[in-house]
């Protein structure tokens, strides 16, 4: 075998393994939100399904591990589920609108820095990764955030596509409602994003993620950003309060109304996976992304932190949904167009002057005469 097919064997193997691991994800994500949501209305939530019994005398079993095998038992679920297609829909665009849902999620993974150079795995992949300081399954990648911006443009695609393709009111008023939103919110999403390509220099989130290492996480430095960020993440995942595509009081579920089955099965993975891509990109651009306290002494702790760093995300996106009620779609819309757009603005207009008098150096005489004060 030659260096290209080893460089293309070490490539599939490395990918394989990470889009192994964020499908799993995906999988026990679905019983994070219902064991966290159920904790938070003080209700039991999923309990059954693979729990281990622990006999206690005197007492009612208790239940260890319950509801850990819930995602395998939905899966199977969705699996026996008949797989309807209705007559009046377009069948081409019918079929192909989840698959083009899937796939721009799977894509962003590409680009995402998990660790720096671990050395023993750098020494199993030496095609693949020896050019690199960092692991990702595409590393090297000097426009990643504009593949990134350009890939999550895409999904709306499958949305639309599937309430067009239903031939239904309710799934037609869905899609347009997230065309509609994608625009609003895409904006202030974009301009949020040149913030820490000001600050570090490059579109490169490893070279982001090190800016980091070097001086502080962007969440400290530009909380507004990261903040702005994280609303116009929601909206782009159409996740509550943002989720008026699929409102049930209005539109009976929306542009999946007539999916079922597997087809209906791969729109929620969909959205689950998009929920750890944007909180992997949130934690790549704003927390540090895979830094950490004993990085140096112990390079493999750089996936830990970021899992870590995105379990916490997904807890926010969880809790929001939990206790904060779903817009009106005018307040969506003021609130895309009328307050995120003018301070996204604003603040990449207000970064740019600190850093250009950083550069010239102004705050040289400040940040001196406050060092000889104390």
């Amino acid at each position: 075998m030659g260096i290209a097919g080893q460089i293309a064997l070490q490539t599939l193997a490395v990918a394989g393994i990470i889009v192994f691991v964020v499908i799993t994800g995906f999988a026990y994500s679905t019983l994070l939100e219902r064991k966290l949501l159920a904790r938070m209305q003080v209700r039991v939530g999923p309990n059954r399904a693979g729990y281990i019994p622990i006999p206690r005398r005197g007492q009612s079993e208790r239940r260890l591990l319950g509801g850990v095998m819930q995602p395998l038992a939905d899966a199977v679920k969705l699996f026996m589920k008949e797989d309807l297609t209705p007559t009046h829909v377009d069948p081409v665009v019918y079929n192909l609108a989840p698959m083009l849902t899937v796939a721009p999620a799977v894509f962003s993974l590409a680009v995402i820095p998990w660790a720096p150079r671990i050395p023993w795995l750098w020494e199993l992949v030496p095609d693949y990764l020896g050019r690199y300081e960092y692991l990702a399954i595409a590393p090297g990648l000097n426009i990643a955030l504009l593949f990134i911006l350009a890939i999550t443009s895409i999904e709306v695609y499958g949305v639309v596509l599937a309430g067009w393709a239903s031939n239904s009111k309710y799934a037609i008023l869905g899609g347009i409602r997230s065309t509609a939103q994608m625009i609003s919110y895409e904006l202030s999403l974009g301009l949020t994003l040149l913030i820490p390509v000001m600050i570090a220099g490059s579109l490169n989130l490893n070279d982001i993620v090190q800016a980091q290492i070097d001086s502080a996480w962007f969440i400290l430095l530009q909380p507004i950003a990261g903040i702005l960020f994280f609303i116009g993440a929601l909206a782009e995942l159409q996740r509550a309060p943002f989720d008026l595509l699929e409102a049930e009081q209005e539109l009976s579920s929306g542009y999946n109304v007539e999916y079922a089955g597997m087809r209906f099965a791969m729109f929620m993975m969909a959205e689950y996976m998009k929920m750890i891509i944007f909180s992997a990109i949130w934690a790549t651009l704003f927390l540090g992304g895979y830094h950490g306290p004993f990085l140096d002494a112990a390079p493999m702790l750089g996936p830990l932190y970021l899992i870590i760093k995105i379990l916490f995300s997904l807890f926010i996106m969880i809790w929001i949904r939990a206790s904060w009620p779903r817009m009106r779609y005018d307040q969506l819309m003021d609130l895309g167009w009328k307050t995120l757009l003018p301070i996204a603005v604003l603040n990449v207009i207000v970064t740019g002057i600190f850093i250009v008098l950083a550069e010239e150096g102004v705050f040289d005489g400040i940040l001196n005469t406050i060092n000889g004060l104390f």
